[in-house]
């Protein structure tokens, strides 16, 4: 039943990537006028002629004379048969080239984000929800509220400014200026992490505070349940009690909500890292936007829908075995 599950949800896929693709081509189309454009209104802003015909032979160069559809089915036909992302107008390089490294930081950063997330928010949650009212109960509350009032950029900024200050280090980017040039190895490694953990922290922070607020609520709806009242009644352990059910099933949201936690830990990371200078995917994708390099923010948008859709097939996969009722559709014999 489990293998029968797994083979439905996984040919759920194709027709699901197929319309993300269409619904991407069409977003990154949806600008008026095309990256020539931008880069001829940006030529003539500093005082140079353009050449029309030459503008013309480089718009039929690159496909941007041809109807929508038209350049959507090339797109689709390079990235099956080629494994082609297209190419960057603005870089001059093939988009797989361009995202290449960011990419991995930016997946690499979003996981190391997204264990943060769960490592802290779900031990605070689960004591917050047994000790309801406490002045812990309140203090972690307190700071959830503050964790979500305060946008990640901004305390990016303040983390920046202040250790600046006080200490004459720039905390941006991922390694200091001194090993910029150096082959990775474990001094690189070693100079990398307080930098990475910063941009953990602050990127995971309003994750964090609402999914404690999450895992609170969850677990005291469990907690409150006849299974629950009944099993302390008996004298069941009070450790075994909670966490063999009541939490089991607390967690359940944050395992469905893999998928979005990651697209949007990826998506949210873009200003913190703009403001980080962190080499990642988000800045190059906010440049791509603003210039209308369809391709390349074409491509990112799909690679990362692709991930959010892996990513929920995954937890698809982990709530089925963690919940049988879930293969069965929810039905449950009387």
């Amino acid at each position: 039943m489990l293998a029968q599950f797994i083979i439905k949800r996984s040919l759920m896929i194709i027709p699901l990537v197929i319309a993300i693709s269409i619904m991407v081509f069409i977003i990154i189309q949806l600008p008026p006028g095309d990256f020539l454009t931008t880069y001829i209104r940006n030529l003539e802003t500093a005082g140079q002629v353009v050449d029309i015909a030459e503008a013309e032979a480089l718009r039929a160069q690159f496909g941007l004379d041809r109807p929508g559809y038209q350049q959507y089915l090339m797109w689709v036909r390079n990235i099956i048969f080629e494994g082609s992302l297209g190419r960057s107008f603005s870089w001059n390089l093939p988009v797989t080239d361009v995202i290449g490294m960011r990419l991995i930081n930016t997946l690499a950063i979003s996981f190391l984000t997204l264990c943060f997330v769960w490592g802290v928010s779900i031990p605070i949650g689960i004591y917050s929800a047994t000790h309801q009212y406490s002045k812990g109960d309140y203090f972690f509350t307190f700071v959830g509220f503050i964790g979500q009032a305060f946008p990640g950029f901004l305390i990016a900024l303040i983390i920046v400014y202040f250790t600046f200050v006080f200490t004459g280090v720039a905390v941006s980017g991922l390694n200091s200026a001194a090993f910029l040039t150096e082959p990775w190895g474990i001094p690189r490694i070693l100079d990398m992490l307080p930098r990475l953990f910063v941009a953990i922290v602050i990127i995971g922070l309003a994750g964090t505070a609402g999914m404690i607020r999450t895992v609170r609520a969850m677990t005291l709806d469990e907690l409150g349940k006849q299974y629950v009242v009944t099993a302390r009644a008996k004298g069941v352990e009070e450790r075994k009690l909670i966490y063999k059910y009541p939490v089991r099933m607390a967690i359940n949201p944050l395992i469905s909500g893999i998928g979005a936690t990651l697209g949007g830990l990826i998506s949210g990371e873009t200003i913190v890292s703009i403001v980080l200078n962190l080499p990642t995917a988000g800045p190059m994708m906010f440049n791509a936007l603003m210039e209308q390099d369809m391709f390349l923010a074409g491509g990112f948008l799909l690679i990362v829908s692709i991930f959010v859709v892996v990513g929920t097939l995954l937890s698809d996969i982990l709530l089925s075995v963690l919940d049988p009722r879930i293969r069965f559709g929810g039905v449950t014999e009387s």
